[in-house]
């Protein structure tokens, strides 16, 4: 059976990352969530005080990419690999609201997406691979063999985000889930620098009303198809 690259773009809050987990442990695959690089890079620029409420160090962000190593680290008591910021665990807090308020500024800058494109390139050179993101199926690998592009209603992926965080006990309110999801809507898909859009190649999953093993029983279906040719 051949290798393939399975690319799974779609907006945040679609679940995108779930399904990609169960996807490549399914398949034997190696799973690579490119968001969480993406955060790990706001994560940094918020730590060191490049971003925040008003402001936004730009230039000093890119002429500090140097500092910033992301690797990803399996975690076999949770079943699924960590990111880590040069050499520090930041699986959680990368996962919080105030870190997500700057995700999608972060990725709108040329340098820092050109950076991690040429990461998760390497990454997936020997196929094999499940990456999910934005711009995979578009930008990083336009010639994988399986494109899924995800998506789901602002309100849906805002509850589903919103009890996501609750469960992991911060205290915020929907309203400010819902206005983060829309926001981040906006900017990635109107940024100028690899846009989220659907590419031409790509099946479109609208998961409102999936549930996460409909979806990964219609996505191992189309994997196993091709990786059986």
């Amino acid at each position: 059976m051949s290798k393939i690259i399975i690319a799974i773009d779609g907006f945040s809050s679609t679940g995108k990352s779930t399904v990609a987990k169960q996807l490549a442990k399914n398949l034997n695959y190696i799973y690579v969530d490119t968001g969480a690089m993406y955060r790990a890079v706001a994560y940094f620029a918020l730590e060191n005080e490049l971003i925040g409420d008003g402001f936004f160090k730009e230039d000093d962000l890119v002429n500090r990419l140097g500092d910033i190593s992301i690797t990803f680290k399996f975690n076999e008591t949770a079943g699924f690999a960590e990111v880590y910021l040069n050499g520090e665990n930041i699986e959680a807090a990368i996962r919080t609201l105030k870190v997500s308020k700057y995700v999608s500024p972060v990725a709108t800058l040329s340098a820092v997406r050109r950076k991690l494109v040429e990461q998760q390139q390497l990454m997936g050179k020997d196929k094999g691979i499940v990456m999910d993101g934005r711009d995979i199926g578009t930008v990083v690998f336009p010639e994988a063999e399986l494109k899924i592009f995800m998506t789901a209603s602002a309100e849906t992926r805002a509850k589903r985000r919103y009890k996501e965080l609750t469960d992991r006990g911060h205290e915020l309110s929907y309203e400010d889930v819902l206005e983060n999801v829309t926001t981040r809507d906006h900017i990635d898909s109107t940024r100028e620098d690899s846009p989220l859009v659907k590419a031409e190649d790509a099946i479109e999953i609208d998961n409102s009303e999936l549930t996460i093993e409909e979806q990964l029983e219609t996505i191992v279906g189309l994997a196993e198809e091709l990786i059986s040719k």
